[in-house]
């Protein structure tokens, strides 16, 4: 057994190892923020198409300043833009339930049919004749 291996522990400190943990960290934090703005670039109706390749070549290029100047430039936006997307997938949301929701009246009336008809009370024509009746509203 080779002894410079056994000594390996002993040789990296705890605070190069807390160090290293950090820069490991801002690494993560710089890819996570580049690829917010990346995606904020092409997700923003605002901007034509020569703005986005210009502020993706910026970023892309040039990335510690261009992000920086896309940060103080556009950084305000960057929310509001955010918020209103939000907004709209929870309004989008919202209507969808409030539809589905809205055609369980259908399947209700369809249940009570289905009822009055296994009675005996309506025949099979009149059934079929509100069934479509109910299923065209």
């Amino acid at each position: 057994m080779n002894d410079s291996m056994v000594h390996l522990a002993v040789d990296y400190p705890l605070l190069n190892m807390f160090w290293t943990m950090l820069m490991i960290f801002c690494w993560v934090l710089w890819f996570m923020l580049l690829f917010r703005i990346i995606g904020d670039i092409f997700r923003d109706d605002s901007l034509g198409g020569w703005g986005k390749a210009g502020w993706s070549v910026f970023v892309i290029l040039l990335p510690f300043l261009g992000v920086f100047v896309y940060l103080i430039a556009r950084g305000r936006g960057m929310g509001e833009r955010e918020l209103n997307r939000v907004r709209q997938n929870e309004q989008q949301f919202r209507s969808y339930v409030r539809e589905t929701a809205g055609s369980g009246g259908h399947a209700e009336e369809l249940a009570r049919l289905a009822e009055l008809k296994d009675r005996g009370a309506i025949t099979e024509a009149e059934f079929a004749q509100a069934k479509a009746k109910v299923l065209a509203t």
